[in-house]
């Protein structure tokens, strides 16, 4: 059996590795094609050309990359019609995703094409669902009340969890000696920085991140700060903090990665997956995302929903506090990370929600790669 799969950021990356992990168990000597990062590298997947490649967010942002874009495109729908694969596995991205998909159903009508991450058609954008359908067969979605919007398009959905749920968390000895190994005091609050998987977002973000941390430091004169980074911004990341006025512990993908997470108090993040994977651990925080303003423009314009914050949005709650476009600034940011230091209300609130997230993304159940695994090849 060969299964070709095309992920195109770091998000994409762990779920492509947790489903080729859980293929492998089910059906051994499955052989794997197409695009992806470290982590679907480490599963065995040789990747076509970089991941970093294909990692950039918004309308506007994609400009300066299209040619490099529409390169990439007609070179792994190429690759597709060359190696015949069972099916055509894409993972997330899905301006880049589905025009593989596209142009490969173009080359052969009767390729299996399945896409793993339902559109978020009940936050914006609601054609989406109706755009996929005629070119893709079936749907991995994450959330449990995905299913119906994509079977009222016409492809088939299972609900296969949210593998963040079946991410290991590291246990509190882990915790207290990253502390210890650091020199972070029982009474230091340690704080998270996480501005970004690409590049075009830490550039955008981290000097926000960083006056607002900075502000926050005025406050708590004892706060010490870590940046866990991934591989494709890792340099970019620590070229930035050293020049830091509060300078921070800059972590690459590691088991260190891991105790930051168990050892933090709070933390400052970029919209996106790492929310979940911070209430996984159960770090209050604080959300802030800013794009280009045009691009800005149009997305608060087609937005069905008041929040972009996963936990917010699966618990119908709004605990966690974002700054989001215009509102993205240092003061407002730094004033909601002092109140997750001195608000208990708000980091029990802030608790109970994450902790409902994961109860209702499947914690306790069979891990979402072999769930998601399973769906693969019962749809083949």
């Amino acid at each position: 059996m060969k299964i070709f799969l095309v992920a195109g950021e770091a998000s994409g990356d762990a779920l492509g590795a947790a489903l080729m992990a859980g293929l492998k168990e089910l059906a051994p000597g499955v052989a794997f094609h197409g695009v992806g990062g470290a982590k679907m590298e480490t599963e065995g997947l040789e990747s076509l050309f970089p991941m970093e490649d294909l990692s950039v967010m918004g309308l506007i942002e994609v400009l300066p990359k299209y040619r490099q874009l529409k390169r990439r495109i007609a070179e792994t729908a190429e690759a597709v019609t060359r190696i015949r694969p069972d099916a055509l596995v894409t993972i997330d991205s899905p301006d880049f995703c589905l025009r593989v998909v596209r142009a490969a159903r173009a080359a052969n009508p009767d390729i299996r094409t399945m896409h793993y991450v339902a559109p978020t058609v009940w936050a914006w954008r609601p054609g989406r669902a109706a755009a996929m359908a005629p070119i893709v067969d079936h749907v991995l979605a994450l959330f449990p009340f995905e299913p119906p919007y994509m079977e009222a398009a016409g492809m088939t959905c299972d609900f296969v969890g949210h593998p963040v749920v079946a991410e290991p968390v590291a246990p509190a000895d882990a915790a207290a000696k990253f502390r210890e190994t650091h020199m972070i005091g029982p009474e230091q609050p340690l704080l998270l920085c996480l501005p970004g998987s690409r590049r075009g977002e830490v550039s955008r973000l981290a000097p926000r991140f960083e006056e607002a941390i900075a502000r926050l430091r005025d406050r708590e004169p004892a706060l010490r700060v870590a940046i866990p980074t991934v591989r494709g911004v890792a340099a970019l990341v620590r070229e930035m903090a050293a020049r830091w006025k509060v300078v921070p512990l800059v972590l690459d993908e590691t088991a260190d990665k891991r105790a930051a997470f168990a050892a933090a108090d709070l933390a400052l993040a970029a919209s996106g997956t790492v929310s979940l994977e911070l209430a996984a651990n159960r770090v209050p925080m604080v959300i802030a995302y800013d794009f280009n303003r045009l691009t800005w423009w149009m997305m608060k314009r087609a937005a069905l929903i008041d929040t972009a914050t996963l936990v917010n949005i699966v618990t119908e709650t709004r605990a966690i506090p974002e700054f989001l476009g215009p509102a993205c600034q240092p003061g407002p940011i730094a004033n909601a990370l002092g109140r997750l230091i001195d608000d208990d209300e708000a980091r029990a609130a802030q608790l109970a929600a994450m902790d409902a997230t994961m109860d209702l993304l499947g914690r306790g159940g069979e891990a979402p790669g072999l769930r998601a695994a399973r769906s693969v090849l019962a749809h083949l």
